[in-house]
């Protein structure tokens, strides 16, 4: 009662049951407050509680103030049936599910965890340094902030615990130990008496400086305004968290109206001010108040112990008769107090929302607030809850951090020891464009340089602060490699080295044990083999680029457009007509001159024409897609690998090496390579001598490594060998840091920032210099065209012609109906088809192209009948006149062909003149004797006359 908590509890307590019963004047019951001392003291604490049981026989306990002094008072108001009500026991240890007459009045500590797992989230902080008192209150909190924190991946690298009475020098032998250390973030989770004494000997030795970041619990955040002010001014900076009360009025008369009363009962302290506590205490004496008027004060005595001679203090106290009805009455009461709602769930009391202050100046300042459904929120009002859950740093108010600057703390910084980062690298003999260690004998130190180092220095430079750091070669006394990579990362694990950088691959089984970076070149392990000329070509290279199945689809779709304009163009045009053997003849040439468009023939029937329209589609597509697979055979794909396959490997039983040190060996296994057929190379010359000896005199027929170390290999020997697919997926190289270490978070970003920009090319250009080879990482696995490309065409062409064919056939059956008619009704069908045959195969005179040869002849002959005219005319004077006498046979007309129904056939100087006969209904017309139809051309023969007179006088004379 001599404390602060003490004196300020009872106060609020008193003024509590006097407020209620001076608004509750009708009420039939009184609450009597018993007070007892505690002392400060856990023994004390079961003392009083003792007292008040035993020999003032109370019905409920206010208190104790402590976690301590609650954990064994609680068991004695579970042996007494009496309630004990604390307004100021936080500690999660206390629980009323294994105390049922514990009621807790306050809030508990677990649940201001998640307001500080959201600060730390906000800021991104990765570890985290608690700093607690050694007791129970203390411990209580841990693991449940550990938990909370795990779920961010945020870890916990140490634990601070002072003891409750801590000396001054034990306290700053916590602290220098701490400034050893990287972490920077802190929590302080005790009593504010010890918090006060840690402040100010965090100041005296530079803790409270740039760069740090403190964060106390709601047990010093409630009570800062009665601390001292200087120790306020060693907290400059400082975060807090604490339970939200809303201001009200009836909470703002009560202030006032308390430290008035306050300062009449203890003029001592001065500027004293309400916190939280205060008003959990009045309202826990409120709640008590309402739930003993509910129960009323009928059977209201204890019911004493069974004694016998020699019992103890703690087996004498009775059991109270209305103990379970007062709890259940508590348990149901709920009301507004002071703090806000009061209920109780569980037996405690329910978690609001916290509110986040900033230690500035003589006192804090809010810069927002946590609550369960919106995370942090800068201001508590309507529109806030219907927001969605957040813990952005941007929703805070401005923060003055220690050491006065509003940038935010990266959260660790380089210990302050003076020791620089160890920085493992790999010792080898070859590739050493990545990682190149050169001991210097004479001044016992050592270089090293490479691409890797290259890489990680520019890394480095781009971070928003210094690191200081060497490179220590991973060797045995006498410089030679004292292992393999995964030996040289299990160093980090073991602590011998801060770091690793190097080409060291990012693999599974190795991040068990440690942290990468995100990776800083391209991922992957793929094979490389020889490449050999293909420029000799064989005599039927040209068969290659359509696969067997095109080409005999091709073939009879040739063949079946052949027929299909045949059989349209058969009956009405000349050029499909003749032998047989010249028919057949024109069925093979018609189709297959579309190749290269030559054909001469006119076609004249539209669904021909429709036909030939699109099979011409077709064959371009056909014949253009032939010609280039024909060009990229001979002319690109010049160079083919030996090997495509790497089951082919396997089943032949093919040599193929790895880099030494590398843990490709594994993948080779795991795809099933024989041991015994694994070679190791350690540099480029190396690997390339085995691939040229080949796996059948002491060398490998391929090998697996890592895309740099591939790329590295080509720009050097890219004429002799090349890349071959599939890749198998790796992670590619990154830096090797501990298990969460802090650094990994920004070197990673900062490894994006350097590979996006014009650093890594130059890097890159540097080590590996600029290759003018093709790139390898296409490759042609086949020019020839299958039928899966152009079924689709030949789909097109197929039911086009057949629909023309069907087309045709339907009317051509259908003009010729008649001829069926007039077989006899028994006429078998073979007979019937042969009947249509024959029709088929006469001319159709009805068609238009006949038509207008009878035109033209009809026009010929009226040439003919003038000329005769002329030749026949009388003579004037009865004496012909003159003339030469001469023969021609040329054609009456170039626009007069022969008539279909006559010619004239000239032999032997004489002409023989034939007249056809009428046609008959099919159009057709027969020749006499067996004699074919042959194309007539009419001759004329002008003779002179009057030579012949002459000669048949001469012959008279």
């Amino acid at each position: 009662m001599d404390q602060w908590m003490g004196k300020l509890g009872l106060s609020c307590i008193s003024m509590a049951l006097s407020d209620f019963y001076a608004s509750h004047d009708y009420y039939k019951t009184r609450l009597i407050l018993n007070t007892r001392d505690s002392k400060d003291d856990v023994v004390g604490a079961a003392a009083a509680a003792l007292d008040l049981l035993k020999n003032v026989q109370v019905h409920a306990i206010l208190g104790p103030r402590t976690s301590m002094q609650a954990d064994f008072v609680i068991d004695l108001g579970n042996k007494s049936h009496v309630p004990i009500i604390s307004f100021s026991a936080t500690s999660p240890f206390l629980s009323s599910i294994r105390n049922p007459y514990f009621v807790r009045a306050t809030q508990n500590d677990s649940s201001q965890v998640r307001t500080i797992r959201a600060i730390v989230e906000a800021f991104r902080w990765r570890e985290v340094v608690p700093i607690y008192v050694d007791n129970e209150f203390g411990e209580g909190i841990m693991s449940f902030l550990a938990d909370a924190l795990q779920e961010i991946d945020t870890r916990i690298p140490y634990r601070s615990v002072i003891p409750p009475s801590a000396t001054d020098d034990q306290i700053v032998s916590q602290l220098y130990k701490l400034m050893t250390m990287q972490t920077r973030v802190f929590v302080v989770h005790m009593f504010p008496p010890l918090a006060s004494r840690l402040f100010i000997k965090a100041k005296e030795v530079g803790m409270m400086s740039e760069g740090y970041v403190w964060i106390v619990t709601d047990a010093v955040t409630n009570s800062l305004s009665s601390l001292d002010p200087s120790v306020i001014d060693s907290m400059q900076g400082v975060l807090g968290v604490k339970p939200y009360v809303p201001r009200t009025e009836q909470l703002e008369n009560f202030s006032i109206r308390w430290k008035t009363k306050f300062q009449q009962e203890n003029p001592s302290i001065l500027n004293a001010e309400l916190n939280v506590f205060g008003l959990w205490a009045y309202d826990a004496a409120t709640a008590l108040a309402m739930a003993a008027e509910s129960i009323g004060v009928a059977n209201n005595d204890f019911q004493k112990a069974n004694t016998s001679g020699n019992l103890t203090d703690l087996e004498t106290f009775g059991v109270a008769q209305n103990g379970p009805k007062l709890l259940q009455a508590l348990l149901n009461t709920s009301f507004v107090g002071l703090s806000g709602d009061f209920h109780i769930i569980d037996g405690q009391l329910q978690s609001s929302a916290y509110q986040i202050v900033n230690v500035i100046g003589t006192g804090r300042r809010g810069i927002g607030f946590w609550t369960l459904k919106n995370g942090i929120v800068r201001k508590l009002n309507a529109t806030t809850t219907k927001a969605a859950y957040s813990t952005s740093k941007a929703n805070f108010g401005s923060i003055i951090w220690p050491g006065d600057t509003m940038s935010p703390p990266k959260g660790w910084v380089i210990p302050t020891n003076g020791k620089k980062l160890k920085i493992g690298v790999p010792m080898k003999d070859g590739f050493s464009e990545f990682v190149k260690v050169m001991p210097n004998m004479d001044t016992n130190t050592t270089t090293v340089t490479g691409y890797c180092i290259d890489v990680f220095d520019a890394i480095m430079a781009t971070l928003p602060y210094a690191v200081s750091y060497e490179y220590v070669p991973f060797t045995t006394p006498d410089g030679k490699p004292a292992g393999t990579y995964d030996d040289l990362v299990y160093q980090v694990f073991l602590g011998n080295f801060d770091a690793v950088v190097g080409d060291t691959t990012i693999v599974a089984n190795r991040s068990q044990y440690v942290d990468f970076t995100l990776p800083y070149t391209e991922s992957g392990v793929s094979m490389i083999v020889p490449i050999r000329d293909n420029k000799s070509k064989n005599a039927w290279v040209f068969l290659r680029p359509l696969t067997w199945d095109l080409w005999v689809t091709s073939f009879f779709s040739f063949v079946w457009i052949g027929f299909v304009v045949w059989v349209l163009e058969h009956r009405i045009n000349e050029d499909f007509r003749g032998p047989p053997s010249h028919q057949t003849g024109m069925i093979f040439w018609f189709s297959f001159s579309t190749i290269v468009f030559t054909h001469r023939e006119k076609v004249l029937s539209n669904l021909a024409r429709f036909v030939v329209i699109i099979w011409c589609f077709v064959v371009l597509i056909l014949t253009q897609s032939y010609t280039a697979s024909l060009t990229s055979m001979l002319t690109v794909q010049q160079l083919q690998p030996t090997v495509t396959d790497v089951n082919e490997l396997i089943k032949n039983g093919e040599y193929v090496g790895y880099q030494e040190g590398s843990f490709v060996p594994g993948l080779l296994k795991q795809m099933k390579f024989n041991e015994s057929k694994l070679k190791i190379y350690a540099s480029l010359e190396e690997c390339d001598d085995l691939l040229t000896k080949g796996s059948g005199n002491g060398g490998i027929a391929a090998a697996f490594d890592e895309i740099p170390y591939m790329k590295l290999f080509l720009s050097k020997h890219c004429s002799k060998y090349t890349m071959v697919a599939p890749t198998y997926k790796t992670d590619g190289f990154g830096f090797v840091f501990p298990i969460n270490s802090p650094l990994v978070h920004d070197v990673s970003r900062a490894v994006l920032n350097v590979t996006e920009g014009d650093k890594m090319v130059e890097i890159e250009k540097a080590w590996f210099g600029q290759t003018n080879c093709p790139d390898t990482s296409a490759y042609i696995s086949s020019n020839s065209l299958s039928l899966d490309s152009f079924w689709g065409l030949f789909l097109i062409a197929g039911v086009t012609s057949l629909s023309a064919l069907i087309l045709f056939l339907v009317v051509f059956i259908h003009r010729h109906k008649h001829t069926l008619r007039n077989l006899e009704p028994k006429t078998s069908v073979w007979r019937k088809i042969e009947a249509l045959v024959i029709s088929f195969d006469k001319k159709d005179l009805s068609s238009h192209t006949f038509r207008k040869s009878e035109l033209r002849d009809k026009s010929c002959v009226d040439v003919r009948d003038s000329m005769g005219a002329r030749e026949a005319s009388p003579i004037a004077n009865g004496v012909r006149s003159p003339s030469t006498s001469f023969s021609l046979h040329t054609d009456l007309n170039a626009n007069c062909p022969p008539s279909p129904s006559s010619f004239s056939n000239y032999t032997d100087g004489n002409f023989v003149s034939f007249e056809g006969t009428p046609p008959h209904d099919d159009g057709d017309y027969p020749i006499s004797h067996g004699q074919t139809t042959q194309e007539m051309v009419p001759v004329i023969e002008l003779a002179n006359l009057n030579n012949q007179n002459t000669q048949s006088t001469n012959e008279n004379h």
